[in-house]
């Protein structure tokens, strides 16, 4: 197994969290530099670069490692995202402590803020991604975030149950409704079964210097293909707005919907991914 070098100290925790797992991947994988950059079409200065923390490695290099580490390319491409977004923001980190003059020092809070991160991703405690064993303060900095992010992901598994549970009872109210109550007569049509995918109705409106279209009013949630919901119909009116065809509006991100975002990317510079997040919701909102 390769023995790594430290990270750089400033360097933001999502970003250190991608290239934890690339050197795992690389490591996994048994290949040198030259024998990785020949499979991959990246230089071994370029890799040096990437793994090192010192440059971000782009989605499509991200994409060749995680199949040649055997990983899931879909889980590596979101902590891709995560991490560009991160780059894009700067390295300074308003959170951390005072330098006291060595780049080591000023480092020591962005290494003990990432430990769960890292473990997360599958780190060895004792392999050459270990990190200083933090003191009584930092240890419990880290079950705070560890305990935010558990309420988080508690919080998203109980409004997608939310959502469909609401769907369920929305096509069995129609279901009743499209049913014949004996003789009686009725001035209203019954309702017909629903047939097909639902569909979201486009209001678009702009309220104070953003597009809106009536069905969320996320400005971060993280979208990609496979994902379904209000958010993901939101993003498709608002790409339709913008001049690019995401299919129908049925709240699915699918291949359709996917290319429109790719569009609206290239054209607005940025990261071209398909993956919906703040700055591309930003494109959108605008």
């Amino acid at each position: 197994m390769s023995r790594w070098k430290a990270l750089p100290g400033e360097l933001d925790p999502r970003v250190r969290q991608l290239v934890v797992r690339l050197r795992r991947l690389k490591d996994h994988s048994g290949l040198s530099l030259r024998q990785l950059a020949a499979k991959t079409g990246y230089s071994a200065s370029s890799w040096e670069r990437y793994l090192g923390g010192r440059s971000l490695p782009p989605r499509e290099a991200v994409e060749a490692m995680a199949r040649i580490g055997g990983d899931d390319p879909t889980r590596l491409l979101a902590l891709h995202e995560v991490a560009a977004e991160a780059w894009g923001e700067g390295r300074a980190d308003t959170s951390a402590p005072e330098a006291t003059g060595t780049a080591g020092t000023a480092g020591a809070a962005h290494t003990v803020e990432v430990v769960g991160a890292l473990q997360a991703a599958g780190a060895d405690d004792t392999g050459p991604y270990n990190l200083a064993a933090p003191n009584e303060e930092t240890r419990h900095g880290r079950s705070l975030r560890v305990a935010l992010v558990a309420g988080a992901v508690a919080l998203v598994l109980a409004v997608s149950s939310a959502v469909l549970l609401a769907v369920r009872l929305t096509d069995g109210d129609s279901r009743a409704s499209a049913t014949p109550l004996g003789s009686a007569t009725s001035s209203v049509s019954p309702s017909p079964s629903p047939s097909g995918p639902r569909t979201y109705a486009c209001e678009v409106e702009r309220i104070d210097g953003r597009w809106y279209a009536g069905n969320s009013r996320t400005r971060d949630a993280v979208l990609a293909e496979g994902l379904a919901g209000p958010e993901v119909a939101e993003a498709q009116c608002l790409l339709r707005r913008a001049g690019f065809a995401p299919g129908v509006v049925d709240g699915i991100f699918g291949p359709h919907t996917k290319s429109a975002v790719e569009q609206l990317q290239k054209r607005a510079g940025l990261v071209v991914d398909g993956i919906i997040g703040r700055h591309t919701w930003g494109a959108l909102r605008r």
